[in-house]
């Protein structure tokens, strides 16, 4: 007879082969790929906290110090920003720059979009007239093009020989303190290069049939620029709009080399970035040169977020 008892357990002596493990499963090659990138990317990324991130939040603590740069800062909380209320200098500064870009960016989109839409109508050597519009814009911000500018409204420049012709004795137009914020506003227009280029490409966007079917039902050039040309533009409008008004905001080099780094005559050219220039590397007041740099930048977001917001209003995307 058979014994039915449960066998006992084998143990495994010193001499059985050890449970081999599971080996993990293969990473698949999306997260393979993932992986690659990311490492091609840690320059950037370690580029972008050195050079970018860390200035940004050493500044942000600057801008509550007392930091003459040569000796340590200290900590004097919003006191920079109460200065700032009964800084003359400052006052007249932001008025200066509120004019200029509240000036020139209307006149510089108006030029783009006419000379966009004179383009448009297929004028031969398209892009020869093309790149010989977009260079000022490439050539906007260097000094050169600052001094050339200087010389054409100097006292003996071309706009007052072209003035005496008429018998007209001019004076220097950027020594005058009710012009030369008028120069740099004319040079500002003057590079509308960039803008145009876009424009033109918006131009291109709209369907030829709109206007045919505009001027079969009798429109004419103005009703068809106004219904069908406008609405169909304004994204372009709006992104010109929102581009050139921060570079505006921006603009540092006209403003130096016309006045001599000084802002002058009467602080008349004295935009907002030369002053901050002025406070931080003449001055050495680094602290509230960093409080003028974070009051810049919460003006161009305020208005950035205007725009977006008054954009519903008058943006067609044609949804």
């Amino acid at each position: 007879m058979q014994d039915s008892s449960p066998a006992a357990p084998v143990r495994a002596g010193p001499d059985a082969r050890p449970h081999r493990r599971r080996r993990p499963a293969p990473a698949s090659p999306v997260k393979r790929e993932g992986r690659a990138g990311y490492l091609f990317l840690l320059p950037w990324f370690v580029g972008m906290a050195a050079f970018t991130i860390g200035p940004i939040l050493g500044s942000l603590y600057l801008s509550f110090t007392k930091y003459p740069l040569l000796k340590p800062p200290e900590w004097t909380g919003l006191a920079n920003f109460e200065r700032m209320l009964e800084d003359p200098r400052l006052h007249k500064a932001m008025w200066n720059t509120f004019q200029y870009v509240f000036v020139s960016v209307p006149v510089q989109l108006v030029l783009a979009l006419a000379l966009a839409m004179l383009l448009n109508r297929g004028v031969r050597g398209l892009a020869f007239y093309r790149s010989v519009y977009y260079l000022p814009s490439l050539l906007a911000g260097s000094v050169s093009i600052a001094i050339l500018w200087r010389q054409i409204f100097g006292a003996e420049g071309l706009i007052n020989q072209i003035l005496g012709l008429f018998g007209i004795q001019g004076e220097s137009w950027v020594q005058h303190p009710d012009f030369a914020l008028g120069t740099l506003v004319v040079l500002n227009a003057w590079t509308f290069g960039a803008p145009m280029v876009i424009f033109l490409a918006g131009l291109r966007q709209i369907p030829v049939s709109l206007y045919e079917a505009a001027e079969v039902d009798g429109a004419g050039r103005a009703a068809r620029f106004f219904r069908i040309t406008l609405p169909l533009l304004t994204p372009v409008i709006f992104f010109n709009l929102v581009m050139q008004m921060i570079g505006a905001f921006q603009s540092f080099t006209q403003a130096f080399v016309v006045s001599g780094g000084e802002g002058g005559p009467v602080d008349s050219t004295l935009l907002y970035t030369l002053y901050l220039y002025q406070r931080g590397f003449r001055a050495f007041d680094m602290g509230y040169a960093s409080a003028l740099a974070w009051v810049l930048l919460a003006i161009i977001a305020a208005l950035t977020a205007l725009n977006f917001l008054l954009a519903k209003r008058w943006v067609f995307y044609g949804d």
